[in-house]
């Protein structure tokens, strides 16, 4: 999910695309917040570890 974030933030910024920038800052959050809970050893929906 960061890899995704990350590659749609730098389309949306490079081609000047709002909605993809928009995309891109919000799975890179959603996606920092579960690495840092299953780094944690956090159970994250009933899961340990994410495949």
């Amino acid at each position: 999910m960061l890899i995704l974030g990350l590659i749609l933030l730098l389309i949306g910024i490079f081609a000047s695309i709002p909605i993809l920038t928009t995309i891109g800052i919000i799975l890179l959050v959603v996606g920092a917040v579960l690495y840092v809970l299953g780094a944690t050893g956090r159970a994250v929906g009933g899961r340990k570890v994410w495949y």
